[in-house]
């Protein structure tokens, strides 16, 4: 379904949109009279939809379609009559049915006429087969379709196979025919509903992303407010200071002659002074309330707009109740799904990256943790085993909990695993915990399965799941009680646009570390610092802690002096942690996040930015890009120590340069990478802004951008050229036009080198920063 009004849609996609809900409310139903068919409450709603399903198809044309809904619809109505009593083969039958409807409705638009003609032999067996459950005839069932791969289920027209060959070791996502499309927060599940009169808006993700953007900018821009009238309110203090000044010097003329004139010129000042004061102090109060009307409605506007990219829960599982019922029958095992928390609210776009990863960890606790019907009877375990998934917020994230009441997690064998295939030395196997352990399952192509099956064995799986889910900012961990089942839990952020961060400072500039990527934070006396092989390490927890500069890493001179305790950041995972010292902590804080430009490329170490609640722009560190940058020069032997390195060449004052730029993300990449040379570097927003940087301080060079409000480059180049005292100053222009004739506009206004952002890296820019001023030191 495209995202335009409904108005502006085909018959054959709307004919889409209701079949994905029709179908959704079929294979519910279906299973619901599964499980017990005494239940009829959902007979009409599943006739209705058969009904509905035939007469839209007959509508488009499509008498394939009309003619097995008509079928199923017959059955529904002798189940309803009591003529016709389900049993589980017969329920094959008709959820295969909505799988050849899904099949049908899911063909390119050119390709649907086929099924009037090539495929009209499996549509005919079809029809046969439902009426031989009309009749109560015996059927022989296929291997339900929905456990077979994704890909096989979705094959346009063509007779269906009945036992396609699988993968399901794969994270591949639920069915794609049962679940319907998710809705918008506050809107149905479909613009064709019967019976609502709920108006819907379809709008795309990325307006809803930017909506969010801007409501986050306003968000910060509201709260600039607080320090303008804190000024206020020292400007009210100066009033007061001035008026007890006057008092004191005209207490201290009291014996002295003062003529009318100068009396009536002093009173006159000082109630000038006083309507000051008060004008003041009105216009603070006045101030202070539209202050706390803003901060709250931006705060509520942001919220609501972050409402709009949630979604329950549940959108994400409607495939799952009827994966679980077929990958059950596939294994010969009775399976219960329990759902819980299905309206916790979950940010779309998490939503969807993590149907596949849930996907795979049932499949998982079904084939691996679920004993047979046999082996839990011998045990004293119900016949029917449960998997269930969990969904809640705690402390700012959510949390997903998949668990089985299965056999566990041997760990024994998975000790024995990681010494067969050379993981470790069996020493180490010997005396690593439980959760040590467990963490192999994670390795790529990691298996304790001596068997391959053909839902799982091959050791893939776990490894995507866990990519899948660090991707989104998130981490899973792993537990297991032997005879009483496995537990995986994820920990996830509440949405992608606002992340919870640590804030340090690293030689004057705040970074922002995901707290979700911070395994402790740890304030060290210099003196437990410990070195071994030239490597600085710490002890925490009993264990070896590399420890690493953060000016190294991001390319700022060490520190003149350094004393007191280290801030040390501890990232990296259980068995592989890093320490990274920085200045000091600043504390936590949520964070808008704000994509860098794309034209920028990869940033090292470096994943987006965002803006401070005064405006001041901050960098959201990678960290996974940071801790392999940490790996490399472990590796390569080029760590520096945290003391006496770069202490001198820190005390030589390198040559200054003006960076002029109205992006933050195009200021904050040269202001890096000229740092990481050894350049002292200042920034200003704009051409005015710089212009009065260039009058105020001496600079050796002036980099500037051409587009910019107010003042843009060229203009302040030209008056640069002018002055006769800044004439001196080597100019470059760095600009994303790259044209003869920009380049050309910028040479004549007196620029001495134009360095197109096209052709823009390190190297080029340090190679012409050279050429003009030569090196920093």
């Amino acid at each position: 379904m495209s995202d335009k009004d409904l108005s502006q849609c085909s018959l054959m996609e709307l004919f889409r949109t209701e079949a994905e809900t029709q179908l959704s409310l079929l294979t519910n139903g279906l299973l619901a009279l599964e499980k017990d068919p005494s239940v009829r409450a959902q007979l009409e709603e599943m006739m209705r939809a058969a009904h509905s399903m035939k007469g839209a198809a007959r509508i488009v044309n499509l008498g394939s379609v009309v003619k097995v809904a008509h079928a199923m619809e017959d059955c529904m109505v002798a189940v309803q009559k009591g003529v016709l009593q389900l049993q589980r083969e017969q329920v094959d039958i008709l959820l295969a049915s909505v799988d050849l409807l899904a099949r049908i409705s899911q063909t390119p638009e050119p390709d649907l006429g086929k099924w009037e003609t090539e495929g009209k032999p499996e549509v005919e067996a079809h029809l046969d087969k439902l009426a031989s459950v009309l009749k109560g005839e015996p059927v022989e069932t296929a291997r339900p379709l929905s456990a077979a791969p994704a890909a096989a289920v979705a094959t346009p027209i063509g007779p269906a196979v009945s036992n396609p060959p699988t993968q399901p070791e794969q994270p591949a996502p639920p069915p794609p025919s049962p679940p319907a499309p998710p809705p918008a927060a506050g809107a149905s599940s479909s613009p064709i509903e019967s019976g609502r009169m709920d108006r819907v808006l379809r709008v795309k993700a990325e307006h809803v992303n930017r909506m969010l953007g801007l409501a986050g900018e306003s968000l910060v821009e509201s709260r600039w407010l607080r320090p303008f009238g804190e000024s206020l309110l020292r400007l009210k203090s100066l009033h007061s200071d001035m008026e007890r000044s006057m008092a004191v010097l005209r207490e201290s003329l009291s014996g002295l002659f003062i003529d009318e004139r100068t009396e009536t010129a002093w009173n006159a000042s000082r109630k000038c002074l006083q309507d000051c004061q008060e004008l003041l102090a009105n216009r603070f109060t006045e101030l202070d309330m539209f202050d706390r009307r803003s901060a709250n409605l931006s705060y509520r506007l942001y919220h609501e707009a972050l409402a709009c990219r949630m979604r329950p829960f549940a959108d994400g599982l409607n495939g799952f109740p009827r994966m679980v019922r077929d990958v059950g029958r596939r294994l010969g095992k009775e399976v219960r799904l329990v759902l819980v928390g299905e309206g916790t609210q979950v940010d779309r776009d998490i939503l969807e990256k993590l149907e596949a990863p849930l996907a795979h960890l049932v499949r998982n606790a079904i084939d691996h943790g679920l004993e047979s019907t046999a082996d839990r009877e011998a045990v004293g375990k119900p016949a029917e085993g449960t998997v269930r998934i969990e969904a809640r917020h705690s402390a700012g994230r959510l949390v997903i909990t998949v668990s089985d009441d299965g056999r566990g997690i041997e760990i024994e064998r998975v000790r024995r695993t990681v010494v067969k295939r050379s993981l470790t030395t069996a020493e180490t196997a010997a005396v690593l915990s439980e959760a040590e352990l467990l963490e192999f399952l994670f390795l790529p192509g990691f298996s304790v399965r001596e068997e391959v099956t053909e839902i799982s064995g091959r050791g893939v799986g776990l490894d995507v799941v866990q990519s899948v889910v660090k991707s989104v900012r998130g981490t899973i961990r792993v537990t297991s009680e032997r005879g009483k089942g496995t537990r995986f839990q994820l920990q996830l952020p509440l949405t992608l646009s606002v992340l919870r961060t640590l804030l340090v400072e690293i030689a004057g500039q705040p970074y922002a570390f995901p707290l979700a990527h911070v395994l402790r934070t740890v304030k060290l006396p210099r003196e437990a610092v410990e070195s071994l092989e030239g490597i600085q390490h710490f002890r925490l927890e009993g264990k070896r802690v590399g420890l690493v500069s953060s000016h190294q890493i991001f390319g700022h001179p060490e520190p003149a002096t350094q004393s007191g305790s280290l801030c040390i950041v501890v990232l990296g995972e259980t068995n592989q942690r890093y320490g990274l010292s920085v200045d000091r902590f600043l504390g936590e804080r949520e964070l808008v996040v704000q994509p860098l430009d794309a034209r920028l490329g990869k940033i090292k170490d470096i994943s987006s930015g965002s803006i401070m609640e005064d405006g001041s722009p901050i960098l959201i560190v990678d960290s996974e890009d940071l801790i392999r940058s940490i790996e490399k020069l472990a590796n390569s032997r080029s760590l520096h120590r945290l003391e006496g390195q770069g202490g001198g060449d820190a005390k030589r004052r390198g040559k200054r340069i003006l960076v002029v730029d109205d992006s933050l993300t195009v200021r904050e990449l040269q202001r890096k990478i000229l740092t990481a040379r050894g350049y002292e570097v200042e920034v200003a927003v704009d051409g005015m802004d710089g212009w009065n940087a260039l009058r105020d301080r001496d600079f050796q060079l002036l980099i500037s951008d051409i587009d910019m409000p107010r003042m843009d480059g060229i203009e302040l180049i030209s008056m640069v050229k002018r002055d006769r005292k800044l004439r001196s100053v080597p100019a470059m222009i760095v600009s994303y036009k790259d044209r003869e004739e920009d380049r050309l506009r910028g040479l004549e206004a007196g620029a001495d080198y134009y360095l197109s952002k096209g052709s823009f890296h390190d190297d080029t820019l340090i190679r012409a920063v050279g050429d003009l001023i030569g090196p920093a030191a």
